[in-house]
């Protein structure tokens, strides 16, 4: 597989809501399924930074370090007996329209662009984005370092998820490689999520909206590395 993009993510708030399986299922992909916790359907709203962005090697002016917020699910597929974890996200948010456009237009990535701005310091993070008269927000305190997940737990399901796979359409399956270590997570206290997810990310999710999150995780993050896409489709 050829990298295609570099990057560090960093500082990321992934809350975590349990759903009806029912939600998602027609937008699993064609050749994944849901990969479920413990019986449970998780969608994370996930916020976090892109630092020192660079395609094929090659930072690009302006577009180095940004926001991105993005709503995610979690399937499985499997190829020759190996099953892969993967994610597919109903909407990612960044504030750059030469992003979204590129995301969009040769991936197939339901990127959005709108106004959006951030803040970490010594006990806080937290992101906002906002667009005609809706803005919305997701901000932490910062607790205690909790290391590494231990495995079999929510925290590793959640982070623990290493490829893309997106709807490109006509049946169309295409799956990419996410590379990276294993995140630490921190403690979070005084979380405060202020999403309308009706409008943001479609009618069916405004059931989020006043549902708290069966769980908030803050990864530090580190850094990755994206590969070119396939096509996986039979």
């Amino acid at each position: 597989m050829k990298r295609f993009l570099t990057a560090e993510w960093r500082d990321l708030i992934m809350a975590n809501y349990e759903v009806e399986p029912t939600l998602l299922e027609p937008l699993v992909p064609d050749g994944c399924e849901l990969d479920l916790h413990d019986g449970k359907c998780f969608v994370s709203l996930v916020g976090f930074m892109f630092l020192n962005t660079r395609v094929l090697g090659i930072p690009v002016p302006f577009y180095v370090n940004f926001e991105e917020v993005n709503l995610r699910f979690y399937v499985r597929h499997e190829t020759q007996g190996e099953v892969r974890r993967g994610v597919v996200f109903v909407k990612e948010i960044v504030p750059r329209w030469a992003i979204a456009f590129v995301a969009r237009t040769l991936y197939g990535e339901p990127y959005e662009a709108w106004k959006m701005a951030h803040i970490r310091n010594g006990h806080e993070v937290g992101y906002s984005w906002s667009k005609d008269d809706r803005t919305n927000s997701v901000r932490v305190e910062v607790g205690e370092n909790l290391g590494v997940p231990p495995a079999g737990s929510e925290g590793e399901f959640i982070i623990e998820h290493y490829w893309g796979y997106t709807r490109r359409g006509d049946g169309r399956t295409d799956e990419y490689k996410v590379e990276h270590p294993k995140w630490e997570l921190s403690a979070t206290r005084n979380e405060a999520i202020d999403v309308d997810f009706g409008y943001t990310y479609g009618e069916e999710f405004a059931i989020l909206n006043k549902r708290a999150p069966h769980s908030v995780l803050l990864a530090k993050g580190s850094e990755i590395s994206v590969f070119k896409g396939e096509n996986i489709s039979i």
